[in-house]
C-alpha cells in the first residue's frame, strides 16, 4: 500500500513523504489514526503543487533552524543535582533540567526538542538538541552536587579523615606500646638437691 504521511511518524518518516508500507499496517493504523492518506494519482498532485509552494517556506524554515544553531556554540551546561554519599543522583537529570539551564543561558527551547538518555550519576555528558529533521546540535553538559549535597559530602569527608586519623593515632600507640621493653626477668637457677643416701 502506498501512502502520503500527514504527520512525522517514528521509525517510519516524515511529514509529506510517500512511503510503501504493508496493508494491515496503513489500513489498521496509519490511515485511521490520520497519520496518512492513500497515495492515489490525485493526492500526489495535490502533494506536489503543495511541495513547490511550500519550498521556499520550507528552505526558511530550514535556514532559521541553522541560524539557531549557532547560538549553542561554545555553550557548556552545569546541572545541579541532590547527591547521596555515594556519588549516585536522587532521581535523574533530563530533558527538563536542560532546558531550565539553557534557560538561564537566555536560550528558550521545548524540551521536546531535547534527547538525552536519564543521567543517574555525576560526570560530563553529551545532549543532543534537534532543532530540525537536518539541524541537530550536541551540547555537553555537567552534573554537580548541588550546595547542600556539597557540603553533606564534605563533612562526611571530614568525619572519615578524623576517623583515620584516630584510627592511625591509636595504631601508632599500640605499636609504641609494643615496642617498649619491659625488664627482663632474671633466670631462676636451679638448685641440686643432695641425693638422700
Amino acid at each position: 500500500m502506498k501512502i502520503i504521511l500527514k504527520q512525522d511518524v517514528p521509525g517510519l518518516g516524515y511529514k509529506d513523504e510517500v512511503h510503501t508500507v504493508k496493508d494491515g499496517y496503513g489500513r489498521n493504523y496509519l490511515l485511521p489514526q490520520r497519520l496518512a492518506v492513500l497515495a492515489t494519482e490525485h493526492a500526489l498532485k495535490a502533494l506536489n503543487e503543495e511541495l513547490k509552494q511550500r519550498a521556499h517556506k520550507l528552505a526558511k524554515i530550514k535556514a532559521d533552524a541553522e541560524e539557531a544553531a549557532k547560538q549553542y556554540e561554545g555553550i557548556t551546561l552545569q546541572i545541579e543535582a541532590r547527591v547521596s554519599d555515594g556519588q549516585a543522583i536522587y532521581g535523574s537529570v533530563g530533558p527538563a533540567q536542560i532546558v531550565a539551564a539553557l534557560a538561564g543561558k537566555g536560550i528558550e527551547l521545548d524540551p521536546k526538542k531535547v534527547l538525552t538518555k536519564g543521567v543517574k550519576a555525576l560526570g560530563q555528558y553529551t545532549a543532543l538538541i534537534q532543532l530540525h529533521r537536518e539541524v541537530s546540535v550536541e551540547v555537553p553538559f555537567e552534573v554537580v552536587p548541588d550546595e547542600s549535597s556539597r557540603k553533606a559530602l564534605e563533612e562526611i569527608a571530614a568525619q572519615r579523615k578524623a576517623d583515620r586519623a584516630k584510627e592511625a593515632a591509636k595504631a601508632e600507640e599500640t605499636a609504641a606500646e609494643e615496642t617498649t621493653e619491659t625488664p627482663a626477668e632474671e633466670p631462676v637457677a636451679e638448685t641440686e638437691t643432695p641425693a638422700a643416701e
